[in-house]
């Protein structure tokens, strides 16, 4: 059946990966691929994850199938971690939450289950965003919209052209927002402009639905769900979209889970079921052993703190790598101020270096950037940052 059907297109950021993976220059750098690497330039298995697969490894008694929605210790755990311990949210019931297969997964079960109860509505999403969020959606069979987020000429949010496309968003649409450390910008919301974001969709009408795969990323874990807050104590309907890849390092686990938090526990419960319904017949049971790991963790106290720990060291280098480039760059006389980079959050940011420059590096110095000009500050390290800025400073002078 594939001898007339053309090949599809290369997913643009994995097509990336495999580019530098067959590029034979020992000197190569890969700044596009969306995960941390430490300062050797690798991707660790946590000390507490290490830890905590033992303790399931000495415990775990049965392979059997976890319940559709999940292990309840775990959606638990999730809900304790977006809303914080002795959350009204949590108290009253007012979510409901599955374990999904990471963060993708559950943008999917999310989208599906809202194209049935929503089939006229549209998806608005932020320009740019995460390059999966319009191809989950329109695979829903969602009509999508943009709306303002980003300014290339001041490297920073624009917020006013944000606020005048979400004054065009129509009751019962859907607007994808990131909770923190937006994905590719680094660009965030300050708190001000997360209450005005939450007025807006209560007095629009409207769904919010946030993608949460960095907490704890940007300025802390408790620090990064203000977003969420900001919309329960709105109280109106919305979901969040978790993942554990990041901030756990189970990449390859594919931990996440989706919670819709609603008005009230009665109207949670109907939530539930549907979401139960969704989930059943796409993957019918959630994978465990992520999202034993990530119970076992934060069910633990000693665990726990050590998580926090690690997560801390994490966010700090990726701060301290931030710093160094644009440190380097103005040692080199780089004649254009790259110090916007260090107001950005997260792994990820709009470096501001065009698509010339993009394929000159990648040709010219095994240094690997999406296109746009979206780094990985991750993958910058003690060993390679001199030669990453030698590189760009000889770029952006041809």
């Amino acid at each position: 059946m594939w001898k007339k059907i053309e090949a599809a297109p290369a997913d643009s950021i994995l097509g990336l990966t495999e580019a530098f993976k067959n590029d034979t220059n020992p000197g190569k750098v890969n700044l596009g691929v969306g995960v941390y690497k430490d300062d050797a330039g690798n991707t660790p298995v946590l000390k507490c994850v290490k830890t905590a697969e033992k303790v399931l490894l000495e415990k775990e008694s049965t392979k059997s199938y976890l319940p559709i929605s999940g292990d309840p210790a775990y959606g638990r755990c999730v809900q304790d971690l977006l809303f914080g311990e002795g959350s009204e949210v949590v108290g009253s019931g007012r979510a409901a939450t599955v374990h999904a297969p990471g963060g993708t997964g559950a943008l999917r079960v999310g989208a599906e289950l809202l194209k049935k109860f929503t089939a006229g509505a549209k998806v608005w999403i932020s320009t740019p965003t995460w390059a999966n969020h319009k191809g989950i959606f329109s695979a829903a069979g969602f009509e999508l919209a943009d709306y303002g987020y980003y300014d290339k000429n001041t490297m920073s949010l624009d917020f006013p052209a944000m606020v005048a496309s979400l004054e065009n968003v129509g009751a019962g649409d859907i607007v994808l927002l990131h909770a923190c450390c937006h994905n590719p910008s680094g660009v965030d919301l300050n708190e001000e402009q997360w209450r005005k974001v939450a007025e807006m969709a209560k007095e629009g009408g409207w769904i919010p639905f946030l993608d949460f795969a960095y907490q704890g990323f940007g300025a802390g874990v408790d620090e990064d769900r203000y977003s969420v807050e900001q919309f329960a104590a709105a109280g109106i309907d919305y979901y969040i979209a978790s993942s554990f890849s990041k901030n756990f390092g189970l990449y390859n686990e594919r931990t996440g889970a989706l919670t819709i938090v609603s008005p009230s526990k009665e109207e949670s419960l109907v939530a539930m079921s549907h979401l139960k319904a969704t989930v059943r017949v796409i993957y019918s049971n959630p994978p465990a052993h992520g999202g034993l790991v990530v119970s076992t963790i934060l069910s633990d106290e000693q665990l726990k703190q050590q998580w926090l720990g690690e997560l801390d060291d994490m966010r700090k280098r990726i701060v301290d790598m931030r710093s160094a480039l644009v440190d380097g760059l103005a040692a080199r006389g780089v004649d254009r101020d790259f110090s916007f980079i260090k107001d950005q959050r997260g792994m990820f940011s709009f470096s501001g270096l065009n698509d010339d420059i993009v394929q000159w590096l990648k040709e010219n110095k095994a240094i690997y950037v999406v296109g746009g000009g979206r780094i990985n500050l991750a993958g910058l390290t003690t060993a390679n940052i001199d030669y990453v800025c030698d590189s760009i400073a000889e770029g952006l002078k041809k």
